[in-house]
């Protein structure tokens, strides 16, 4: 059994490798050895070069600032500020097109259901003007459903109309809220007051 850096150990279960022979341990000629190394020793491997404190290579670490300019700090708080709102919007960007395909999956199997529903209503209303036929003259049948859609159509028109009349466009809260932004940044800008 004879191997060389990168030849996988042979071994068993219960510590054996092939044949019965008692599986490879580290100063053995099979055991995988470090470049460099003499044949059959084992060499650890090195652990990884510490960086300097304040080094950005790191997450979750900040740089040294004691050594930065007023003007090199308000750049870096620019730069971070301009990044995050790209962030933000490319974030908003992605939840309204996941959003605006639900909407379209929704829209799409309510328009199927109306579509069905007008077929419903349409084959009931056949339904009951053939239904009065047999009781009065057909035409006198067919006036007689028309009748009964208009009203349904008229009252639908007059619910729909004063729900529509309920509803405002403006943002109302948002506008509110948003006119006080100016007003804060102002007071902080100034100082106390």
């Amino acid at each position: 059994m004879t191997g060389g850096y990168g030849s996988p150990p042979t071994g068993g279960s219960h510590g054996f490798g092939s044949g019965g022979h008692p599986a490879p341990y580290p100063g053995d000629a099979a055991y995988p050895t470090a470049p460099g190394a003499a044949q059959g020793s084992y060499a650890a491997p090195e652990p990884p070069a510490r960086e300097p404190y304040g080094s950005l290579a790191g997450e979750g670490r900040h740089p040294d600032v004691a050594e930065s300019s007023v003007g090199d700090l308000l750049g870096n708080v620019t730069r971070d500020l301009s990044t995050l709102m790209r962030q933000e919007l490319a974030l908003a960007q992605a939840e309204v097109k996941q959003e605006v395909s639900k909407t379209a999956k929704g829209a799409a199997a309510v328009s199927g259901a109306g579509v069905a529903g007008y077929f419903v209503l349409l084959f009931l209303s056949i339904a009951l003007w053939a239904g009065l036929s047999n009781v009065m003259d057909a035409g006198w049948a067919g006036l007689i459903v028309a009748v009964l859609w208009a009203v349904i159509g008229g009252v639908l028109f007059a619910v729909g109309r004063s729900k529509l009349r309920q509803v405002h466009p403006k943002p109302e809260r948002t506008v509110d809220t948003l006119s006080t932004v100016p007003e804060a940044l102002k007071g902080q800008r100034g100082g106390p007051a």
